[in-house]
């Protein structure tokens, strides 16, 4: 598996790679540190995601121990996953949704590199933008990266909204300028 970058933090050489199957477990146990039950999706459905996405999504890891995730895949400006959903990639797509981005304690500071990387990722595909949902209070995070509020969802969008809890909101940033 080729390895897409290297990164540095705290000391710690972190390598970014696509994800895959036996990435598993640790997106789990971190998906467990990051998120309350109710975000917490079922382990059928993240690995399904693994096998239709691993091209879009990456890990962050130190050694063999993953440190962080980042799950995105082609979709279309307006759509977004429902929470507990597999994905469903379009034959059109035109975004690059942004489903799940976790840290965990130990790899602290990788964020914004792996928003990068797949930033850069819907570049190389040509996608002409980046789309996500906010939630856990992350609206000035992601605003930091050239996000922005979509102020009037369609219905399907609002469905989708209302799986997540809390205040969710979705966002989107042009990859055009």
């Amino acid at each position: 598996m080729p390895v897409e970058s290297i990164l540095n933090a705290k000391a710690i050489t972190f390598t970014v790679r696509a994800v895959c199957e036996h990435d598993l477990d640790a997106i789990m146990r971190i998906q467990a540190e990051c998120y309350p039950p109710s975000m917490q999706e079922p382990e059928e459905v993240v690995l399904s995601r693994i096998r239709t996405a691993a091209d879009t999504s990456f890990v962050a890891i130190d050694g063999d121990v993953v440190s962080a995730y980042v799950f995105g895949y082609p979709s279309r400006l307006g759509a977004a996953a429902p929470l507990n959903s597999r994905f469903v990639v379009p034959a059109n797509a035109n975004t690059l949704y942004i489903h799940d981005l976790a840290v965990s304690r130990a790899g602290s500071g990788l964020a914004r590199r792996l928003v990068a990387r797949i930033v850069e990722r819907a570049t190389e595909r040509g996608l002409a933008n980046c789309a996500l949902v906010s939630v856990q209070d992350s609206l000035a995070f992601w605003e930091r990266f050239g996000f922005q509020t979509e102020p009037a969802p369609g219905p399907e969008l609002r469905a989708a909204l209302e799986s997540y809890p809390g205040n969710a909101l979705y966002m989107i940033r042009s990859l055009d300028a």
